[in-house]
């Protein structure tokens, strides 16, 4: 039984580690997975949280992991254990019951699992961590409580370190459709063999205190005025295939016209990705018009892309700067920090760094100049 119980906790140990450090490479896309959630509950009002929690959850699956591993208080690292894989069953459980969350992110993107992969996961691993806790006294510490303290200290120190790394710089490993080598318009093409996923539009209504589901052809009989609408959602009803990686990539000037495939034909050009407000405008306008004033000098196009319109979108039109719209959520999933840049070739990302990397950006521009 101990040789069963090694297996199991270097299994969970493992994979607890493994999950965390994919998320603790990038905090802000499971802080936009937790808003899908609370959106969906209509807790939206906790979305200005997401990324602390996010934080936090991703330092407790690593350092759970390796307490686990470590031995360290594997009564209380056990318990632990339990508790966040029964929120994490319930979340991809949810995710399936409800057909609401098409992915959980639980790898985040650089593994992404459907909503049964992730349920039919933790499933095993809640089996997996009761065993441990049941037989939490065959489990010895591996190291001294010194070392054990240190390791464990270190391991927090170090997903501090990372994340906020990653929240300056960029994540250390891209698995986004706008890395770097990736050509856009190929990341839009859905494959030959695309399927779309079959939908239904489904109503909730509330009537007697009760809350009632149907879809367009099941309308109630005595359907009237007492019952009161709640929500309307699309449930899945068959799986399709995988489609196009990038979606409503759709650019527009300030005054409607649709320009994504005249942009994504010029030869070199620098997209740069964000919110126009910027929490230090001042310096990272300053640094913005050097960009601009190195393109203008080597007839490189520069265009700034934002979901949004306001006085800073303003100041940016007045210093010759092409302004265009993009999707908020399309924004958010190509850049990672406010504001990235992106130093393309046709439709090619030839480079991208975040705002705090100008030198970098600068060198690089001399490199994209030279193609």
């Amino acid at each position: 039984m101990k040789k069963v119980l090694l297996i199991i906790r270097w299994i969970v140990g493992l994979l607890f580690i493994f999950s965390g450090l994919i998320k603790v490479n990038d905090p802000l896309g499971l802080s936009y997975k937790m808003q899908e959630f609370f959106e969906v509950w209509g807790i939206d009002f906790v979305n200005k949280y997401s990324l602390f929690l996010a934080l936090i959850m991703n330092m407790l699956e690593v350092s759970c992991g390796i307490a686990l591993l470590i031995g360290f208080r594997i009564k209380i690292t056990t318990r632990l254990l339990l508790v966040l894989i029964i929120f994490f069953t319930f979340l991809t459980g949810y995710a399936v019951l409800s057909g609401k969350i098409k992915t959980c992110g639980c790898l985040g993107d650089c593994l992404p699992l459907t909503a049964v992969q992730s349920f039919i996961k933790d499933l095993v691993l809640l089996v997996m961590i009761v065993l441990l806790a049941l037989f939490d006294k065959d489990t010895t510490p591996v190291f001294s409580r010194i070392t054990t303290n240190t390791i464990l200290m270190v391991s927090i120190m170090a997903c501090v370190l990372i994340q906020d790394t990653v929240l300056n710089y960029l994540p250390c490993i891209d698995c986004l459709p706008f890395k770097v080598g990736n050509n856009l318009v190929e990341q839009m093409q859905k494959p030959k063999d695309y399927v779309p996923d079959s939908t239904v539009i489904t109503y909730q209504y509330k009537k007697g205190g009760k809350t009632i589901e149907f879809d367009q052809s099941h309308f109630p009989d005595d359907f009237d005025s007492t019952y009161i609408f709640v929500s309307r959602y699309d449930k899945l009803i068959r799986k399709g295939t995988r489609g196009a990686k990038i979606t409503d990539f759709n650019l527009t000037t300030q005054s409607g016209n649709d320009t994504t495939q005249a942009m994504l034909e010029l030869p070199k050009y620098v997209m740069v990705m964000g919110n126009s407000s910027h929490p230090n405008f001042y310096s990272w306008h300053t640094d913005l018009l050097k960009v601009r004033d190195y393109c203008k000098a080597n007839n490189i196009s520069l265009f700034y892309i934002t979901p949004q319109s306001g006085e800073e979108t303003s100041i940016l039109a007045n210093d010759k700067i092409t302004v265009l719209k993009c999707d908020a959520t399309i924004i958010k999933t190509a850049a990672r920090v406010n504001t990235t840049y992106y130093l393309m070739n046709k439709a090619t990302v030839v480079n991208k760094f975040s705002d705090k990397s100008i030198n970098k950006i600068m060198d690089a521009l001399e490199q994209l100049k030279a193609l």
